[in-house]
C-alpha cells in the first residue's frame, strides 16, 4: 500500500513540471455529508471535512483531467431506542482519497465531472453512549482493524467557476467495495458496508 501511495503522490507532484499552459494547480476545502450503505440499518448522515489539492490538465477545449489528493472525514451516525435502553454512536472514518476526475465543460463556466476514486483508510473510531435503566456508558473504540485499508468508488459531480481563480463544486461518491473486514451477522455472514458521501467544496486555482 505504501508503494501505491508513493507512486500516486509522485505522479501528482510531477504535474508541476508541465508548462503553465498544460496544467493549473489549486487547493480546495469543504464539507462532507457521509453515510454507509449495504447491510447496515438505521444509519444516518454525519458531517466531516474535506481538503487537499488538485491539478487541471487541459485535454481539449471541452475536456479537463483533474487528479486530486484529498483528506476526507467520513463515516455515519446511529440512534437506537427501545424500552429503557437507548444509544447514540458515531463512526468516524478518515481517508486519504485520490480522485481521478474527467470534467466536461458543458457551458462556459459550468462543468460536469466523473471519475474513479482510490482511498486509503487513515483511522477509524466508534464513539458514543448507551443508556440503560438510567445508567450511562460512554465509549471510544479504535475499529480500524475491522475495516479494509483500501476503498474504491466512483464520483459524480459538477463545478462552477465563480471567477477566474475561484470555483465551487458538488460531488457524490458511490463506494463500490465492501470496506468491512471481519464483522459478521447472526448467520456468520460477512456484513456488506459501502461508503456513501456527498461533498461540497470551494477551490482556489493558482
Amino acid at each position: 500500500m505504501k508503494k501505491v501511495v508513493c507512486i500516486v503522490v509522485m505522479t501528482m507532484l510531477g504535474l508541476g513540471s508541465l508548462s503553465a499552459q498544460d496544467v493549473k494547480l489549486g487547493v480546495k476545502a469543504g464539507i462532507n455529508f457521509s453515510n454507509v450503505s449495504g447491510d447496515i440499518e438505521n444509519s444516518d448522515f454525519k458531517t466531516g471535512l474535506n481538503f487537499g489539492g488538485f491539478a487541471e490538465i487541459n485535454l481539449s477545449s471541452k475536456f479537463i483531467f483533474q487528479p486530486e489528493i484529498l483528506f476526507s472525514g467520513q463515516g455515519a451516525s446511529y440512534k437506537e431506542s427501545y424500552g429503557t435502553y437507548s444509544s447514540e454512536e458515531t463512526i468516524k472514518l478518515n481517508y486519504l482519497n485520490f480522485p481521478f476526475m474527467v470534467k466536461y465543460a458543458l457551458l462556459d463556466k459550468f462543468a460536469l465531472e466523473f471519475g474513479p476514486q482510490l482511498g486509503f483508510l487513515l483511522s477509524a473510531n466508534a464513539n458514543g453512549t448507551e443508556t440503560n435503566n438510567g445508567e450511562i456508558l460512554s465509549y471510544d473504540i479504535n475499529i480500524k482493524e475491522y475495516l479494509k485499508s483500501i476503498d474504491f468508488g466512483l464520483n459524480f459531480g459538477a463545478s462552477i467557476d465563480i471567477t477566474k481563480n475561484i470555483l465551487i463544486g458538488a460531488r457524490y461518491n458511490l463506494g463500490l467495495l465492501n470496506i468491512n473486514e471481519d464483522l459478521e451477522d447472526d448467520e456468520n455472514e460477512n456484513i456488506k458496508i459501502q461508503n456513501s458521501v456527498f461533498s461540497f467544496s470551494v477551490g482556489y486555482r493558482f
